[in-house]
């Protein structure tokens, strides 16, 4: 075991270091001058520009070389301290990070955690049973195969400008201020429910689709024809599929918890929701170096842990993991 988790740990500290490195060059590859882009929106005179562009890309560490901007990155991740947004000066990174990302997180976890449960609990029984696959596979693929933006634009027609059951856009009305009072409370649930539909929704057809096909793979497999063979029940038989069948399950659901804190872009921005996504879209535009970083090293350090804990759930429910572990053929 202590073997297995030190080898599991350099190879993500391995993957930690290129994702910085990722993370840092992307935002660089924008085209134009960040510190330009910020000054244009104001009226300066030729003089005050230059002295205040030179101030600005010094404060930001712009003018340096590609090498110290590196250097001085890894310092800012080993203190915490991702600097000032341009695009939102004087806010801080971590500040304006820190206020989205619960938004994020309290949309998308829900999301993919309740279609993953619902999504393989109807493909597993679609595998079953012939009149349900006919309906869950043929409305999986509707689902899955519908894009956000046509989603985005459908469910918030019918449920809020047509029959007006819940807000069109937000995160909760313009007329509350953020407190812990009921009021504020239901406000924010009910500018939720939409874009939290919207990304079941999708999802809900992919995991069905997929645990779908692959219980029907493990019950036609070798393994299920011997237990059938040995007289075990079919109950006992569908059992061990769904078992067998949740693991490339596992393995998905990781990967969608790890980029969970990156938000989803089409969805909150068609909502107008203001979550992590919508803050990624915005930084995008305004070339805001320090947030894209910001946002993306939550996104490394969230697919990075999402992974590991999946590594250590995969080591408790299948033995063939285990054997190996132990240099024995799985």
């Amino acid at each position: 075991m202590r073997r297995f988790l030190s080898r599991k740990l350099i190879t993500y500290l391995i993957a930690f270091v290129i994702g910085v490195t990722v993370d840092w060059g992307i935002p660089r590859l924008i085209p134009g001058d960040p510190v330009q882009a910020y000054l244009s929106q104001f009226s300066l005179q030729p003089a005050g520009y230059d002295a205040l562009y030179k101030t600005m890309s010094e404060a930001f560490g712009t003018n340096g070389s590609a090498w110290d901007q590196y250097m001085h990155y890894w310092q800012s991740i080993l203190t915490w301290n991702m600097g000032v947004s341009i695009g939102n000066f004087p806010a801080r990174v971590t500040t304006l990070v820190g206020q989205a990302l619960p938004y994020t997180l309290a949309l998308l976890i829900p999301a993919i955690v309740l279609s993953y449960i619902l999504g393989n609990r109807l493909g597993a029984a679609a595998a079953r049973r012939k009149g349900l696959d006919n309906s869950v596979l043929p409305l999986g693929y509707v689902f899955q195969a519908m894009p956000y933006p046509w989603l985005a634009l459908i469910i918030p027609y019918l449920l809020a400008v047509v029959w007006h059951v819940f807000p069109l856009s937000g995160g909760y009305s313009n007329s509350l201020l953020p407190t812990w009072s009921w009021t504020f409370i239901g406000s924010l649930l009910t500018h939720w429910f939409l874009p939290f539909l919207t990304v079941f929704l999708v999802s809900l057809g992919g995991w069905a689709i997929g645990m779908r096909n692959l219980v029907i793979y493990e019950l036609e497999n070798d393994s299920s024809r011997y237990l059938r063979a040995l007289g075990a029940r079919e109950r006992v038989i569908r059992r061990y599929a769904y078992r067998n069948a949740s693991l490339p399950q596992l393995s998905g659901l990781a990967l969608q918890l790890g980029v969970v804190v990156g938000g989803n872009i089409v969805t909150e921005i068609a909502f107008q929701y203001p979550g992590l996504g919508k803050l990624l879209y915005t930084a995008i535009g305004n070339k805001d170096y320090f947030l894209l970083q910001g946002i993306f090293i939550f996104i490394i350090i969230g697919v990075l842990i999402a992974n590991f804990i999946i590594d250590l759930v995969f080591i408790s429910i299948d033995p063939r993991t285990r054997l190996s572990m132990q240099g024995a053929p799985a």
